[in-house]
Order: structure tokens, then C-alpha cells, then sequence
């Protein structure tokens, strides 16, 4: 894919707000446009094809890239990484699939942009456990969701609310967030250079309103994973399908009594069965989102 020289890259020099306007300018695609894109270059390895399906996806990973600002990393470097994941995403999508781009790409953006992240911060700033890396990963948005971002220590009342949501202790929110601190830039500082215009951070945050690549990556999310349901759900047989539905897919599940009255077996055995279902299911899920390439970031 030489053409992707060719894109647009932010840098300090450039301007990041020029670089959010530039890539403004490439139109996104139609399902049926993008499809016969998608097919031009898994058929033919149509780097022209490629290139038009990166460049229509560029504010889609721009705005997931922005989701991570707060970690004292250069923004700039966050949507280069957040670009490599999209580039990735390109040349392994398979249009047969059934879904589109942008629902694929988000994994690949994602797990790019914190694979960077993690390689920037070193273990001992960061923690090995998983729970010290999940704070890592929300502890900005769990502030934002408090009204906690300005910068200095977290009141008690604030460090006590996020350790309880994201299941860790109060010194370690502490710990993280001194760690952290200095990293979250003020909402209304202008994007860019001096003189480049008036833009700031809160302009390119998420609205209400999605704009058309978040609304088809939200709907097309949703569809596929319906559609991975009804697939795994055909490794199971009729009874074990019957109970699983019945006891964890109705909205009032059935009893384990009135299943074994219904199938003479004991409750136990019912029991069994639902938990042997489940997990049946949910080996087949982890393979067919393995096949879609849905990298589910740690």
C-alpha cells in the first residue's frame, strides 16, 4: 500500500486543527461504494481502492484517538497510532463478512492506539496487574464523569467513587493519579499553532448528535453481533439451545424446577447443562470475533 505516503499526517509544525479540517475534506463512503472498494482490493490489491477506504475512515480514528488525550503523550502521535490501526484494518477487511468498515476498524484503532500507550509508559509507571492497567485506561473518564479534571490531588469524596467503580483500592487511584497528573489539558485550549484559527479541544469532542461514521459503527456493531449470536448458537443441540435460551436469554428466565419437570431430569442436571451451553457459547463467540478481527483492548 505505497499510496499511503500519500495521506494526510499531523505534526507539531503542521498544525493539529489543520490536520482535523484537512481531513474533512474526503467524503465518506456509501455501503454499496464501499463495498465494491473493499472488493477491488481484496480481489486485485487495488492500492488506489485502499487508499480511498483509509482516507474516508481518518475522522473516524482521529475521534477515537481523542478519547485518549490525558496521558502527557503527544496528540499528534495518538492519531499516527490511531492511523496504523486503521491502515491494518484496511488491508485485512473482508467485505463478505457482512459488516462494514468502520465497525471493524475500531478494534484495530483501539488496540493500536493502547498498544503505543502501553509502550510509552513504562511498567513502573503503569502497574502490571490488570486492574492497575484498567485504571490507566478509565481513571480520566471516571474523573470527567465526577467533574474532577482539574488538576491537583482528587478530594476524598471523588477518590473514594472511582475506587468503587472500577474495583480498586483508594490508594491506588491516588497513586495513578499523581502519576498522571499534568496530562489533562484544559477543554478550552486551542488546537494547533498560533494564529491558526480559534479551535478548541471541546470542539471536537463527541456531541449528541453521531456523525455518520459513529452512526455506522454503533448500528453495524450491534448487527454483528447479532449475527455472531445466531452462529454460535448453532453449535448447540435442540435441548441445550431450549435451556440456555430459557434460563438466560428470556426476560423472566424459567425455573431449574419447572425445566426438569419438563425434561425429567434433576435440577442439577438442568443446571449442568445450561452451564455446559454457556460456555459452548461462548468459546464459539471468542472464535467468530476472532475471525472478524474484534480486538477487544484489554
Amino acid at each position: 500500500m505505497s499510496t499511503y505516503a500519500n495521506l494526510p499526517a499531523p505534526s507539531p509544525e503542521q498544525g493539529l486543527n489543520r490536520y482535523l479540517q484537512e481531513i474533512r475534506k474526503f467524503p465518506l463512503l456509501e455501503p454499496e461504494e464501499e463495498y465494491m472498494l473493499a472488493k477491488r482490493w481484496v480481489d486485485h490489491q487495488d492500492s488506489t481502492a485502499a487508499h480511498q477506504m483509509v482516507t474516508s475512515h481518518l475522522r473516524l480514528a482521529a475521534k477515537i484517538a481523542m478519547g485518549y488525550r490525558g496521558y502527557g503523550l503527544p496528540q499528534a502521535e495518538v492519531i499516527s497510532e490511531a492511523n496504523v490501526g486503521l491502515m491494518q484494518a484496511v488491508k485485512r477487511f473482508d467485505p463478505e463478512k457482512g459488516f462494514r468498515l468502520a465497525t471493524y476498524a475500531m478494534w484495530w484503532i483501539r488496540a493500536s492506539i493502547q498498544e503505543y500507550i502501553l509502550r510509552s509508559w513504562s511498567l513502573v509507571k503503569l502497574g502490571t496487574t490488570s486492574a492497575q492497567k484498567k485504571l490507566f485506561f478509565n481513571l480520566r473518564k471516571a474523573k470527567a464523569k465526577l467533574g474532577a479534571l482539574e488538576e491537583g490531588d482528587l478530594r476524598p469524596e471523588n477518590v473514594a467513587q472511582i475506587a468503587k467503580d472500577l474495583s480498586v483500592t483508594e490508594a491506588e487511584v491516588i497513586s495513578m493519579n499523581r502519576r498522571m497528573s499534568g496530562g489533562d489539558a484544559s477543554l478550552n485550549a486551542t488546537v494547533g499553532s498560533e494564529g491558526e484559527g480559534t479551535a478548541q479541544w471541546q470542539d471536537w469532542l463527541e456531541d449528541e448528535d453521531s456523525d455518520q461514521a459513529g452512526d455506522y459503527a454503533e448500528k453495524d456493531e450491534l448487527d454483528t453481533r447479532r449475527e455472531m449470536m445466531m452462529q454460535a448458537m448453532a453449535v448447540l443441540n435442540d435441548r441445550e439451545k431450549d435451556i440456555l435460551v430459557q434460563r438466560r436469554l428470556n426476560d423472566v428466565p424459567v425455573t431449574l424446577e419447572a425445566l426438569s419437570e419438563s425434561y425429567g431430569v434433576s435440577r442439577e442436571r438442568i443446571r449442568q447443562i445450561e452451564v455446559r451451553a454457556f460456555e459452548k457459547l461462548q468459546d464459539k463467540m471468542r472464535e467468530l470475533a476472532r475471525d472478524k478481527g474484534m480486538l477487544i483492548p484489554a
